[in-house]
């Protein structure tokens, strides 16, 4: 390995240790729209069920619409200190981007166009024959690949994060005039800490794997 991916591996490193939930944010630090947008943009490499990548966002940085948001996500104050939050969704229909999706695929050289039409027809019959809450349930773990990627990519890039499922999505959802094929999933507070996250204590490897088998 050179010595610039060793230095690119450490600072990774960094970025593991260093990400921590933070709860009390500098309510004077903005961040730029187009700084937000490249942190998701970054994120959208993470990896999803059949490459459907069924994650939408929802990006609230506007102080009026976080003080609507607060009480929805029970009153926890990094709602309206934080920068900005982003909402994680699931699309129920997702699956209806699949040509969109592998035209590309077919365009990049990683399949024929034949392959592709027989993909996509079975892409369209498999997920549009599960029912949504079974989608849901895929959307979830999505949801969370990239959710966790975002998160990542943000403290790379200086900035803090906490993720927040405390919060009442049916009243999200009629609040912020959600689609009723986008499913909120996550809250994501990010911004600057005004104060240090607190060390959170983590199980061992060998209290969380088992190799091969769980027989002692």
């Amino acid at each position: 390995m050179s010595t610039l991916n060793q230095v690119d591996l450490n600072d990774f490193y960094t970025v593991l240790k260093e990400r921590h939930s933070v709860r009390v944010y500098d309510p004077s630090v903005k961040i730029p729209r187009e700084e937000l947008k490249e942190i998701v943009e970054l994120s959208l490499s993470a990896p999803s069920s059949s490459n459907l990548q069924p994650w939408r966002f929802l990006i609230i940085d506007e102080p009026e619409l976080k003080q609507k948001l607060l009480p929805i996500a029970n009153n926890q104050q990094q709602v309206v200190d934080s920068a900005a939050v982003i909402a994680v969704l699931g699309d129920l229909r997702s699956y209806e981007r699949a040509e969109e999706i592998y035209a590309e695929a077919v365009q990049l050289g990683a399949m024929t166009e034949e392959v592709k039409t027989s993909f996509v027809e079975r892409l369209h019959k498999g997920y549009g024959g599960m029912g949504p809450e079974r989608l849901h349930q895929v959307n979830l773990l999505d949801a969370g690949l990239v959710s966790m990627q975002l998160m990542l990519i943000a403290k790379a890039k200086g900035y803090d994060t906490v993720p927040m499922g405390g919060y009442n999505a049916e009243k999200f959802a009629e609040a912020f005039e959600v689609p009723e094929t986008l499913k909120p999933i996550l809250l994501i507070a990010i911004g600057k800490a005004a104060k240090s996250a607190h060390a959170t204590p983590r199980l061992s490897v060998d209290q969380v794997a088992h190799w091969n088998s769980f027989q002692q």
